[in-house]
């Protein structure tokens, strides 16, 4: 059937993207080491190119892949997991499924290629296993515990020590040692259960969470020498580390985004101003000059 000159840009469009697509697939399946995960992404990257084909029988021509694209989600995979690099790209599909759908009058047999779009991406994203993802529980009682807590111990010391260095001795000795804390807890939890999670990695992984969170939320007592100004900036920062893990969880793990990060922002800030609170009036009680 003769389609319009718009209809027709639309499909190259597409057949770009399948495509582009089947090469991110590709060049995922040449870095990850679990054969099931190969087999995987072999078999997504086989679909992609069919799909190209279906598209180029309207379209007749040749189109070229996009190489920011490949070069985009391969780089967001290999830094932030396969699963979350494939899922985001699975999202930037359901525009396209939708549009998909408004050429099903010209060309009948679209309708097949959304469903297959929908149903066997989705049933094969399922089947990848990232370690990453499975120890996710252990990242997220690292980097929750940090946040709230040395927010908190921070706000505090900001009013009650008035010293940025001072500040940050104090901040890094009691995150360092919340930290081992929290990864012996993790140790001991995991292991006392039948997870079929390593205890060791797991106390790894809620460990280096939370230091990595402690030097985010320290280091502007250490470049900034106004005391307010360095609280601020680190209240600023630990709203910018809630947001970035959420939308990584919102993802990754299909979970809704808004409500979760409002919940975890109003607990660390609240901690924080009640901590801050708290250092004001030991302050005075002690009459204590720093």
């Amino acid at each position: 059937m003769a389609v319009s000159p718009d209809i027709q840009k639309q499909i190259l469009a597409y057949q770009r993207n399948e495509i582009t697509e089947h090469h991110i697939y590709l060049r995922l399946s040449q870095h990850v080491k679990q054969p099931e995960n190969r087999r995987v992404l072999l078999q997504m990257a086989a679909d992609e190119l069919q799909h190209h084909w279906a598209w180029k029988q309207h379209t007749q021509q040749d189109v070229r892949p996009s190489r920011f694209k490949i070069w985009k989600y391969v780089l967001l995979s290999r830094i932030l997991g396969l699963t979350f690099g494939l899922k985001l790209m699975e999202r930037g599909e359901v525009g396209a499924q939708g549009s998909y759908l408004l050429l099903r009058e010209a060309i009948p047999e679209v309708v097949a290629i959304v469903r297959d779009e929908g149903q066997h991406e989705a049933a094969l994203l399922a089947l990848l296993d990232e370690e990453r993802l499975r120890y996710t529980s252990s990242i997220v009682l690292g980097l929750n515990d940090a946040l709230v807590e040395l927010t908190g111990a921070l706000a505090g010391f900001t009013l009650a020590l008035q010293n940025t260095k001072l500040i940050a001795l104090t901040g890094s000795i009691t995150g360092i040692a919340a930290a081992l804390s929290m990864s012996a807890s993790e140790y001991l939890s995991i292991r006392s259960d039948t997870s079929a999670k390593n205890p060791g990695r797991a106390a790894l992984y809620t460990g280096v969470a939370y230091v990595a969170t402690v030097i985010l939320l320290i280091l502007p007592y250490l470049l900034i020498t106004n005391f307010y100004i360095a609280l601020a900036c680190t209240l600023v920062l630990a709203v910018a580390i809630i947001a970035f893990f959420t939308y990584y969880m919102s993802v990754a793990r299909e979970l809704p985004f808004r409500a979760r990060f409002l919940e975890m922002s109003g607990v660390s800030l609240g901690v924080a101003a009640l901590s801050f609170g708290i250092g004001l009036v030991l302050r005075l009680f002690f009459n204590i000059s720093v």
